[in-house]
């Protein structure tokens, strides 16, 4: 979602980039170029604008990511988890584990 945001293809085209010599395939991202005439429009599509413009499609994404994510460590109560909360735990998490080593 965010990078069709960023990079809208109806704004860019995406060029390949070049294939180094002994190589069948670039290990490179492409290119983003501008099509004529949405260079301006292109220009502004950064990650901070994103977040300072905090769209609701962009919050609702944050929101259930972070549900999956507290529910990947099994914790029910994700809704009211504050980040000194989640660092507390995650924290009891690593301790409990790394008594669990073998040296």
């Amino acid at each position: 979602m965010r990078e069709r945001w960023l990079n809208p293809p109806e704004w860019c085209d995406r060029v390949p980039e070049v294939v180094p010599l002994g190589m069948d395939h670039s290990p490179y991202p492409d290119r983003l170029v501008a099509k004529p005439g949405h260079e301006k429009e292109l220009a502004k599509r950064t990650l901070t604008n994103l977040y300072n413009e905090r769209p609701t499609w962009l919050a609702k994404a944050h929101t259930a990511l972070d549900a999956t994510v507290a529910a990947a460590y099994g914790w029910k109560d994700d809704a009211a988890l504050t980040e000194e909360e989640i660092l507390r735990r995650l924290l009891a998490l690593n301790q409990a584990r790394a008594a669990t080593r073998q040296p």
